[in-house]
C-alpha cells in the first residue's frame, strides 16, 4: 500500500482516537482533554494537506483517482467491499473541512474561557476565574471554564470523524455511516447545555427532522443496491452503461425511471440534512448549542455533507438527461433550491438574533448550491460549496466572539436581562473588538457578494452566471435572494459593530482572546483569496490570470460523457451580481444606520403585518407543531397509553398475573401445603426426628460405664457381622 493510500485510511483515525481518549481517561483533565483534541484535528490536518497536495500533482486524478479498497461483508458468495478514494472533488472537500475543522477546534479552547488561571493566584497576570475584579470603578466575575469543557472537545472530535469519514469513502455505504455519526452527534452538540429546556427541545427537532430525510436516503441505496449490486462510485457513476439502464429502467412508481427514483429519494436525504424547504426547521434552532457547534454544522460538517452528496451523486441525477432536458431530479433540486434561497432569505432579514440570522443565511445559501445543480451548474455547486464553508465558519465564530464581548458587559453591569445575543443591544463594537470586527466585515462581505475581492463573489457569480445560461426563472429568483443577502448582512453589521453603543452593556464590551480571533484571521484570509481561483476564463482582464483553475480541477470529477465547458461570459449576470450586491448593502446601511431600538426598526414600519409573518418564519413551527407535533402526542396518550398501554399492555399483564394467581392457589392447596408443609416439613422434618431423639433419650444415663459397654456391644455386632459376611 502506497504511502498516500495509507494516509487515506489513517485520516479520520486521530478525531476517533481522540474521542475514546477523553471519554475514557482524560475527562477529569481539562488541559489535556482539549490538548489530544486539538492534535487530533491538526493531524488530520496535515494528513489532508499532504493529500491535497499529492491530488494537485497526479496527473488525469479525475480517470484515475487514489483508491484502496478491502472486503468487508460477504455476499452472493463474494464480498461487499468498502475502500477511500481521492478524486478532484474530495480533494478539494477535502481541504475546506480540514482547514475549517481545525479553526473550529483551536477557537473552542477560547470560547470556553480557557486562558484564565484556576484557584486564588494570579498566575500569568490574569485574575483567576470565578474571582470578582473591579475596572472602570464596576465590580464584574471573571467567567469560569465551561464544566462540561472535556466532554465537548470528546463530541466534536467524533463529529470530525464522522465527516471525514464521508468525504473520503469510496461507495454509499459507509458514507451513510458517516452521515448518520453526524447525525447523532448534531443531536449530542445542539443540546449540549441540556440544563436548558430550549437546547433539549431543538436537540430532539434536529433529530427527528433530520431523520426524515435519512430514511428516505436508506430506501434510496437499497435501490441502488438492488438495480446494480453494488454501492461503489465509481462502479456506478462512472459506468455509461450502467447509468443508461437505470435511466431506462422503469421503477414503477409514479412512471418514474430507477434513475429518477433513486436520485429522487438520495436528494429527500440531502433536504433533511442540508435544511432545504420544508425539512428547515431544525437548523435554526440548532443556534441552541454552542457557537463552535454552528460553525461545524454550517460550514465543515454536516450542512455541507448534505449538499456534497448530491453533488457527488450528480451523474446519477442526471442519468437520461439528452439535448439539455432535465431529469426529475435536477427539477425537484432546482424547484426545492430556488424556494429554499429566496425563502429563508426573506426569513433573514426580520430576524434580530445574531446567530439565527446567519442560520438563516446559511439556508439560502445552501439553496443556491442545490439550484445550481438543478440546472447543471455542477462546478459552480461545488465551488460555492467550498467558498460558502470559508465565509460562514469566520462568520458564525465572529458571531460567538461577538456574543463573548457581550457577555462581558452583561457580568459588567450585573444586568443578566440583557440578552446577549440580540443584535439591537449592540451597536457600536467596532472600537471594543477591532479584530473581530474587520474579520466579521470580510466574512460579511464573502457573504454578500462584494465584487472582485471577495471569494463569494466569484463563487456566487457562477451560479447567476450558469443560470442566466441554462434558465432564466432560477437566474431571476436567486438574484433576488442575493440582493436579500446582500441587505439582511449590511443590517446585522450596521446593528452590531457601526453607531454608538445601544445599551451599557455594549459600552463595556471588549476584544476576545487570540484563542478566538486568531482563527477568525486564518478564516478571513481565504474568504478573501479563495475565489481567485475560480475565476471565469473570459473575465474581463482577471481572467487571463486565472484561467479558471477550479473548473478545469474539480470538473473532473465528473464521468468524461458530463464534463461541459463554462457558461460563455455575458454582461447581464455580472451586471446583475454588482448591482444587488452593492445595492443591498447600500440599502442596508442607509436603513440601519441611525435605529436606535427594534420598536424603530424601518424595515418592520415599512412592511407591517408581513414583517410580523417573517419575523415569526411564516409560522412554520406552529403549523408543523399543529399538523405533526400534536397529533403525536394525542396519539401517543389517547391511543398508546390509554388503549394500547393502559388495555392492551397493562391487560395482558393483569390476566397473567390473574392466571398466575389462580394457578399458585392450586399448587399451594394440593401440593405445597399437603407434600412439603405437612408430609416433608411437619412429618419428615418435625415428627420423625423428634420421635427418634425421645428414643435416644433413654440411653442418655449419663453413666460412663453405660456408655462403654453399649459401646462394646456394637463393636462386637459388627464384628460378628463382619465374619459371617466374609464366611
Amino acid at each position: 500500500m502506497e504511502l498516500t493510500e495509507l494516509i487515506l485510511w489513517l485520516l479520520p483515525l486521530p478525531p476517533l482516537l481522540a474521542f475514546f481518549v477523553v471519554v475514557l481517561f482524560t475527562n477529569r483533565s481539562n488541559k489535556a482533554s482539549w490538548m489530544i483534541a486539538v492534535g487530533a484535528a491538526a493531524l488530520s490536518f496535515l494528513g489532508s494537506m499532504y493529500v491535497f497536495v499529492q491530488a494537485l500533482g497526479a496527473e488525469h486524478l479525475g480517470e484515475h483517482p487514489f483508491t484502496s479498497q478491502l472486503d468487508w461483508l460477504p455476499v452472493n458468495g463474494g464480498f461487499f467491499q468498502i475502500g477511500v478514494m481521492i478524486d478532484p472533488l474530495s480533494a478539494i472537500v477535502l481541504f475546506f473541512v480540514a482547514i475549517t475543522v481545525l479553526m473550529i477546534f483551536i477557537y473552542s479552547v477560547g470560547y470556553h474561557n480557557w486562558g484564565q488561571p484556576k484557584g486564588d493566584h494570579d498566575t500569568k497576570g490574569l485574575p483567576p476565574h470565578g474571582a470578582t475584579v473591579e475596572e472602570h470603578g464596576h465590580k464584574h466575575v471573571v467567567p469560569s471554564i465551561d464544566p462540561m469543557f472535556a466532554r465537548f472537545f470528546a463530541f466534536i472530535g467524533l463529529f470530525a470523524f464522522g465527516m471525514f469519514t464521508l468525504v473520503i469513502s469510496d461507495n454509499l455505504l459507509t458514507l451513510f455511516v458517516g452521515w448518520e455519526i453526524m447525525g447523532l452527534c448534531s443531536y449530542l452538540l445542539i443540546g449540549f447545555w441540556y440544563g436548558k429546556p430550549s437546547a433539549r427541545e431543538a436537540a430532539k427537532k434536529a433529530f427527528m427532522t433530520t431523520r426524515v430525510g435519512d430514511v428516505f436516503m436508506l430506501l434510496g441505496i437499497a435501490l441502488l443496491y438492488t438495480a446494480t449490486g453494488t454501492l461503489s462510485f465509481r462502479q456506478i457513476l462512472f459506468n455509461e452503461e450502467v447509468l443508461h439502464a437505470l435511466a431506462n429502467a422503469d421503477s414503477g412508481v409514479f412512471g418514474l425511471s430507477v434513475a429518477g427514483l433513486a436520485g429522487l429519494l438520495l436528494f429527500i436525504g440531502t433536504i433533511g440534512k442540508s435544511a432545504q424547504f420544508p425539512l428547515h426547521v431544525w437548523l435554526p434552532d440548532a443556534m441552541e448549542g454552542p457557537t463552535p457547534v454552528s460553525a461545524m454544522i454550517h460550514a465543515a460538517t454536516m450542512v455541507s455533507a448534505g449538499v456534497y452528496m448530491v453533488i457527488r451523486m450528480f451523474p446519477l441525477m442526471a442519468a437520461g438527461m439528452e439535448h439539455g432536458h432535465l431529469t426529475d431530479p435536477m427539477i425537484a433540486m432546482a424547484t426545492i433550491g430556488s424556494i429554499t434561497a429566496l425563502f429563508a432569505a426573506t426569513i433573514a432579514v426580520a430576524q434580530n438574533d445574531v446567530k439565527r440570522v446567519l442560520a438563516y443565511s446559511t439556508i439560502s445559501q445552501l439553496g443556491y448550491m442545490v439550484a445550481a445543480l438543478g440546472i447543471g451548474a455542477y462546478v459552480a455547486a461545488a465551488f460555492h460549496l467550498v467558498t460558502h464553508a470559508f465565509f460562514k465558519a469566520l462568520l458564525f465564530l465572529g458571531s460567538g466572539s461577538v456574543i463573548h464581548g457581550m457577555e462581558h458587559g452583561v457580568l459588567h453591569t450585573g444586568d443578566h436581562s440583557v440578552d446577549p445575543q440580540d443584535m439591537y443591544n449592540m451597536g457600536g463594537l467596532k472600537d471594543k473588538m477591532p479584530r473581530t470586527f474587520w474579520t466579521f466585515l470580510i466574512g460579511g462581505f464573502a457573504l454578500s457578494g462584494f465584487p472582485v475581492v471577495t471569494a463569494g463573489f466569484w463563487s456566487k457569480d457562477e451560479i447567476l452566471s450558469d443560470a442566466w445560461a441554462h434558465n432564466q426563472i432560477v437566474f431571476w429568483v436567486l438574484a433576488l435572494a442575493a440582493f436579500l443577502t446582500a441587505f439582511y448582512t449590511m443590517r446585522q453589521i450596521t446593528l452590531t459593530f457601526l453607531g454608538k453603543a445601544r445599551t451599557k452593556e455594549a459600552e463595556h464590551a471588549h476584544e476576545t482572546s487570540l484563542w478566538m480571533t486568531g482563527p477568525l484571521m486564518v478564516l478571513a484570509f481565504f474568504a478573501l483569496t479563495f475565489g481567485w481561483v475560480g475565476i471565469p476564463e473570459h473575465f474581463p482582464i482577471l481572467g487571463n490570470f486565472s484561467g479558471n483553475w477550479f473548473h478545469s480541477f474539480v470538473g473532473h470529477s465528473l464521468p468524461e460523457w458530463l464534463i461541459s465547458e463554462a457558461s460563455e461570459f455575458s454582461w447581464v449576470p455580472l451586471t446583475v451580481s454588482l448591482v444587488v450586491a452593492l445595492g443591498g448593502l447600500g440599502v442596508g446601511y442607509v436603513m440601519y444606520k441611525d435605529v436606535p431600538s427594534a420598536e424603530e426598526d424601518p424595515l418592520k414600519k415599512a412592511l407591517g403585518g408581513i414583517h410580523t409573518v417573517l419575523e415569526n418564519k411564516y409560522y412554520f413551527d406552529e403549523l408543523y407543531d399543529l399538523i405533526f407535533v400534536r397529533p403525536a402526542k394525542w396519539l401517543s396518550e389517547q391511543f398508546v397509553f390509554l388503549f394500547m398501554d393502559r388495555k392492551v399492555i397493562d391487560g395482558i399483564l393483569h390476566t397473567v398475573a390473574q392466571v398466575t394467581y389462580w394457578l399458585g392457589g392450586i399448587f399451594r392447596n394440593k401440593f405445597d401445603l399437603p407434600v412439603i408443609n405437612r408430609f416433608i416439613g411437619d412429618t419428615l422434618g418435625g415428627e420423625v426426628p423428634k420421635w427418634f431423639g425421645n428414643q435416644l433419650r433413654k440411653v442418655q444415663t449419663g453413666v460412663v460405664q453405660s456408655y462403654m459397654i453399649l459401646a462394646m456391644l456394637v463393636a462386637f455386632g459388627g464384628l460378628f457381622i463382619f465374619m459371617v459376611a466374609v464366611r
